[in-house]
């Protein structure tokens, strides 16, 4: 049971195994004229992202970096929406995809602002009116929550990912008609919640890497 059950998140189904290019379905999806001419997608894509742009510029101050995490925002939204239709695989629900998105980011952040910026950094790890004997502590406390970064952010979305899929999994996994018709309604609330949870899950993802970016 566990094997049916955990086997819709198998990234390896042959020898010839393609799943992982569903990450880039999404782009069948977009019609050609829409990188040519203007229409209802593109003007609801502008929204959207000159909407991030602005709720963004208020955390970054380092221009350009809007344009990565929108990117993500995208992408991530993309692939969790794609993810729940039938016969999509989902990356999103796994750590590979999840965690390579957040740790090359935290890396280069923090590169950049051990680098560049040394005494900020350091004064990051103590914050202030901290007593000086609890100073060892926080600064213990403060490079342990730094480190767990990118981990958490993967975690988050591929977990979030993985509890959805997993309840409708068992939900229809019965094949009594009478079964599948009473849960008809809780399945299709489950569907809608779902819906909400691959776009919160992936502004969750930008808003988080914005925040943490932001502290250098």
């Amino acid at each position: 049971m566990m094997n049916n059950l955990f086997s819709v998140f198998d990234p390896c189904t042959g020898m010839l195994s393609m799943n992982w290019l569903s990450t880039l379905i999404f782009l069948m999806m977009m019609p050609y004229k829409m990188w040519m001419t203007q229409n209802k997608i593109s003007f609801m894509m502008k929204a959207i992202t000159n909407t991030l742009n602005k709720e963004m510029s208020m955390l970054m101050k380092y221009k350009g970096t809007n344009l990565i995490m929108i990117s993500f925002f995208l992408l991530i939204m993309f692939n969790n929406l794609m993810g729940l239709m039938p016969y999509v695989f989902t990356s999103s629900a796994h750590l590979v995809f999840s965690l390579s998105m957040a740790l090359p980011m935290w890396m280069a952040l923090m590169m950049f602002g051990w680098i560049n910026k040394t005494n900020s950094m350091f004064s990051h790890l103590v914050p202030n009116g901290t007593p000086g004997i609890l100073m060892p502590f926080m600064v213990m406390i403060e490079t342990i929550s730094n480190i767990i970064r990118p981990g958490s952010l993967a975690v988050r979305l591929t977990a979030n990912m993985i509890a959805g899929h997993l309840l409708m999994t068992l939900l229809g996994s019965d094949k009594s008609m009478i079964v599948l018709i009473s849960t008809l309604i809780i399945f299709i609330s489950l569907m809608m919640f779902e819906l909400a949870v691959a776009v919160i899950q992936s502004y969750v993802f930008m808003t988080l890497m914005t925040l943490y970016s932001s502290e250098i």
